[in-house]
């Protein structure tokens, strides 16, 4: 199980130092939504905590947004087990955003205001980086997002100052597929919260990850090429060091 974490964290390390994204002193917190990208995230950054030669501080952070049938304790027991500090801050997003506000377009309202929520509580902690968990795939997808839907090249960046907080998002697991997070999350045996949302597969997103799954069956590097595209334009916040 230790070589299996050991490698993961390896390639969370290359993000980190091709983006620098860690540097010595910083508190950095993790965004644990239960799912398998954050919590499998949040071991690779402890481990990682372990060794790397600029300190940082860690925690981990989760926003209950309200969905019933979502426990944490066992993501709790995780921290615990592992020395995590680890806070669980219960809101009524799922009210506003579903019952209240009943919103077409529920994902932005809902991301919007977890961040706000998350932001928050790093400041009352006095935490100076977010570390989200969006891996490769995502990354993809979301480039595909904006250009077929919006007619925009864009994408999250690796590295995001928000000067409104003070807060800097980092996403170390940039160079991850989702396959070998699922496949090191399943190895590891990560107690995974699923997530009842009903806009989980009733999204764009979703749909643009059914077209690269579709594609990718005739042009399997394609999610390479395109992700290899977005560093060598390069997109703002992606162009690599020489």
């Amino acid at each position: 199980m230790h070589n299996i974490l050991n490698d993961f964290t390896g390639t969370v390390r290359r993000a980190v130092d091709d983006y620098h994204m860690i540097e010595a002193g910083d508190r950095v917190a993790v965004g644990v939504s239960g799912g398998k990208d954050s919590l499998i995230l949040l071991l690779a950054l402890k481990h990682l905590q372990s060794y790397y030669p600029k300190p940082f501080e860690l925690e981990a952070v989760t926003i209950e947004l309200g969905f019933e049938g979502m426990d944490f304790t066992p993501v709790a027991e995780l921290c615990a087990a592992h020395g995590i500090p680890y806070i669980c801050r219960k809101t009524d997003i799922k009210e506003v955003v579903f019952d209240v506000r009943q919103e077409d377009n529920p994902c932005s309202l809902c991301a919007k205001m977890r961040r706000g929520a998350l932001n928050g509580i790093l400041k009352e902690r006095g935490l100076n980086k977010l570390a989200l968990g969006h891996h490769f795939d995502d990354a993809v997808e979301t480039f595909l997002l904006s250009l077929l839907m919006e007619g925009r090249i864009s994408c999250f960046q690796p590295v995001t100052f928000l000067d409104r907080s003070g807060v800097t998002q980092i996403r170390p697991l940039i160079y991850a597929g989702e396959q070998k997070v699922r496949n090191v999350c399943e190895a590891l045996q990560l107690p995974v919260v699923e997530n009842p949302c009903p806009q989980d597969k009733g999204s764009k997103r979703y749909e643009i990850k059914q077209l690269l799954a579709a594609l990718g069956a005739q042009y399997p590097d394609m999610k390479s090429k395109i992700f290899g595209a977005m560093q060598r334009l390069p997109m703002k916040g992606w162009g690599l060091d020489c």
